[in-house]
């Protein structure tokens, strides 16, 4: 798929990683010798985003006071990545349609058809069916998109993807700190592949970035694991949420409450503090 050049439609909710799979896909592609063009849609005013993406010549509305190459001229023999696509207006949408299928388009205030090489990679956090269903995405676009889908699962369905997303961060913030961190605790990884990951890749990479910071020698010190509560938490009782999380950490150190790499430790808690919440929450201590 890589290779094909063909136009990739990713989705999945925020934060899994869809850049970096975009990413992947140029880097493994004929075209990866070449840096890929991003456009983030959802952070450019309506009325800039066609602009950014054909371009624009001087005098074309009020405000361009010079002529200036679109990302879609900026990534010839390359490729595009457009983060939520969905932002995009009707209009936009048309013009888009125009690029995948003829390969050519006009800047803003040019008659002049400009002719690209670009590969397409979208991205959405949205579902772009019932988008498509109620009006606010072109149905025509969407079936050109979505010649090879992938849906991106989150992060806390794919446990088994941690490990190796925690030592690529780790390498990425070491390089960086100028830190060496050699050894991450088993437990530790235990913890990190049994939570819930709200925040999802984006979420472990700034825990890890913050792990980093604090950690004093070539072990990772993985800080405690804070977040606010996902949908499927949203309308439980607070003393239900602390005794699920305290009963996967006890989970995650095999029950062990005292000493290194323990419960308490984990948690950050005295071991007599986390013994009384125990108690209160009705949490029965196991023996290993």
């Amino acid at each position: 798929m890589a290779r094909t050049g063909s136009t990739v439609l990713l989705q999945g909710e925020t934060g899994t990683g869809k850049g970096l799979i975009a990413q992947t896909i140029h880097r493994m592609s004929d075209r990866g010798s070449r840096p890929m063009v991003k456009v983030n849609c959802a952070a450019l005013p309506g009325a800039l985003v066609e602009s950014e993406l054909f371009g624009r010549e001087k005098g074309a509305f009020t405000g361009a006071l010079s002529k200036q190459r679109g990302r879609f001229e900026l990534a010839h023999g390359s490729t595009l990545f457009l983060d939520e696509i969905t932002e995009m207006s009707l209009e936009t949408q048309a013009k888009l349609l125009r690029v995948l299928q003829d390969g050519e388009f006009e800047r803003l205030g040019s008659p002049q058809t400009i002719k690209v090489d670009v590969r397409v990679v979208a991205a959405t956090n949205r579902d772009l069916e019932a988008e498509v269903e109620h009006g606010r995405f072109r149905r025509d676009l969407y079936y050109r998109l979505s010649i090879f889908p992938i849906t991106v699962p989150p992060l806390r369905e794919r446990p088994e993807d941690i490990p190796q997303l925690v030592w690529e961060f780790v390498g990425e913030f070491g390089e960086r700190m100028g830190k060496k961190i050699r050894r991450i605790a088993s437990r530790d990884m235990e913890v990190l592949q049994a939570y819930a990951w709200p925040g999802n890749v984006r979420e472990l990479r700034n825990v890890i970035e913050h792990s980093l910071i604090v950690s004093p020698g070539e072990t990772l010190q993985l800080q405690r694991l804070t977040s606010g509560p996902t949908a499927m938490e949203r309308g439980r009782s607070l003393e239900d949420m602390e005794r699920q999380y305290i009963l996967s950490v006890l989970k995650s150190t095999r029950n062990r409450i005292k000493g290194p790499q323990g419960a308490a430790e984990v948690l950050q808690m005295k071991p007599s503090t986390l013994y009384s919440r125990m108690r209160k929450l009705g949490i029965v201590p196991k023996t290993m």
